[in-house]
């Protein structure tokens, strides 16, 4: 071989080597470099929650942020409902999620979990003034709040004779039993803990530590290519006294040692083929569903009721020639139509009750009529402007007509204009009762089980989300159908020339 023939094969050996190397270091961490979506919960202090100025903070933000920096790879965090992230997982819109999530059996056969990196365990909270808790064992036919979807949901159905209360996040929860609407909360020990040191919460108390003994995981898809990556992480920021410093900083302690594995790893499904599962999971489901549907339909009957009557009242005085009360309708109507109904639940349910009891009066609501009042005080803003507008719609010449034969101007509303304008109001009544049938949803927010809040608990315990929430929007779809064909004949039948 000749010397410049020798020079181009050591060139191309060491080129070639190299190529090597770096294709050895991509497949041994895929998805180092790149920004890996982060499913939390920014509701769940001290692990996840949004500080004063909007941004994420908390145990589990830092410990994420220090293992991306550990194992070369960015973070793009996005807030999710708690009972909403392992569908995601699942659907593989996140990469992975962070979000206090206890590794259990039954999860680990959905998702895939990394080492543990918390120690944490179930506490029971209560009222300051309750003597009557004890333990576990003294929350026999009790109300209990949870966290839907939560370790403490599972364990509170364990009781005998409980009423389960579920709401999304864990400071609802706890708001629950400072409004006195239940007589305890299982949750998370240092969650509770740290409402109890730094919130407004002096109310309540942690009678028995530590029910469980729970290790939290980063979960990530099954097969997920970053898993390994997280992994790697971990144990970077394990061995190098990271994760001891963001220990110290949110818990004033040192942490306790933790298992270099999960107890549940490698946990898969039965081989059931996806189709037959898929339909046995909704046929398991109709008859919890259909009991939240007979909910919502009690729901929305009632307060279409009350807003129908509130609001025809309020439509009348908008066109009330007295001018104060002309603009506290209008204040009204506005004030309902511009502010989301979502905020009116919230306001009404746990805002009141908190407000009385600042001024040292016990106030609670019982969450039917909770929900009925929101939804009728909401309802009669929209329908109060379907009245003015039927009744602004009749000619004047009735009303005149009404008042030459010498009636009242209460006889001629009541026998002459209303009558006319009741028959061009249907087809926009009807629209506001369909809205309002699906609005029913949002009273799930106070843990009233109607039919999507059935779906929801469903969801939490079988993560089937697809199958859950399409047969929840067949019934809601069929509903709405049986309620368009019901005003479409009413009208119908209220037309004297179709009649």
């Amino acid at each position: 071989m000749s010397k410049f023939g020798f020079i181009r094969w050591l060139h191309l050996s060491v080129i070639l080597s190299f190529s090597c190397l770096l294709l050895t270091g991509c497949s041994a961490n895929p998805g180092a470099g790149k920004t890996l979506r982060i499913a939390t919960e920014p509701a769940f202090p001290p692990f996840e929650f949004q500080g004063k100025g909007g941004e994420l903070q908390g145990f589990s933000i830092d410990l994420m942020n220090a293992l991306a920096t550990a194992a070369n790879f960015k973070v793009n965090f996005q807030s999710l409902p708690f009972d909403g992230i392992i569908p995601a997982l699942q659907a593989k819109t996140v990469d992975a999620a962070i979000s206090s999530i206890t590794i259990t059996e039954e999860r680990a056969k959905t998702i895939s979990f990394s080492r543990p990196y918390f120690k944490a365990g179930l506490a029971i909270a209560i009222r300051t003034d309750n003597q009557n808790i004890t333990g576990f064992d003294s929350l026999k036919n009790k109300k209990i709040a949870v966290q839907i979807g939560t370790t403490g949901a599972a364990k509170a159905k364990s009781i005998p004779g409980v009423q389960i209360r579920s709401f999304d996040s864990a400071p609802l929860a706890l708001q629950e039993l400072v409004n006195g609407n239940v007589d305890a909360v299982i949750n998370d020990a240092p969650v509770t803990l740290y409402a109890i040191n730094t919130g407004n919460l002096q109310e309540i108390k942690v009678v028995q530590q530590l029910l469980t003994e729970e290790f939290y995981g980063i979960g990530t898809a099954k097969n997920s290519p970053y898993l390994a990556l997280i992994n790697d992480g971990l144990d970077k920021v394990l061995k190098n006294g990271t994760y001891a410093q963001i220990y110290q900083k949110w818990f004033k302690a040192e942490p306790p040692s933790l298992p270099a594995k999960s107890s549940f790893e490698n946990q898969t499904n039965a081989g059931t083929p996806k189709i037959l599962t898929s339909i046995s999971v909704i046929l398991q489901a109709v008859p919890t569903l259909l009991q939240g549907t007979l909910v919502t339909l009690q729901l929305t009957i009632l307060s279409v009721v009350f807003g129908l009557i509130g609001g025809s009242l309020i439509g009348i005085v908008r066109l009330s020639h007295i001018a104060p009360v002309r603009w506290i309708a209008r204040a009204y109507v506005d004030f309902f139509r511009g502010t989301p109904l979502l905020v009116q639940i919230f306001m009404i349910y746990f805002g009141l009750p908190a407000i009385f009891q600042e001024f040292g009066l016990t106030f609670t609501f019982d969450r039917l009529v909770a929900g009925v009042i929101a939804l009728s005080l909401n309802s009669a803003a929209y329908i109060a402007e379907v009245v003015r507008a039927g009744i602004q719609s009749i000619e004047t010449g009735q009303a005149e007509a009404a008042q030459s034969l010498g009636l009242t101007p209460v006889q001629t509303m009541s026998y002459v204009i209303f009558p006319q304008a009741f028959r061009r109001m249907i087809p926009p009544l009807g629209n506001e009762f369909i809205s309002l049938l699906k609005d029913t949803s949002l009273v799930a927010v106070i843990g009233f089980e109607e039919l999507f809040r059935k779906g929801q608990l469903i969801v939490a315990d079988n993560y089937r989300a697809f199958e859950i929430y399409t047969g929840v929007a067949v019934v809601y779809l069929c509903l709405t159908l049986l309620s368009s064909q019901a005003f479409s004949r009413l009208e119908a039948w209220m037309n004297p020339v179709k009649r």
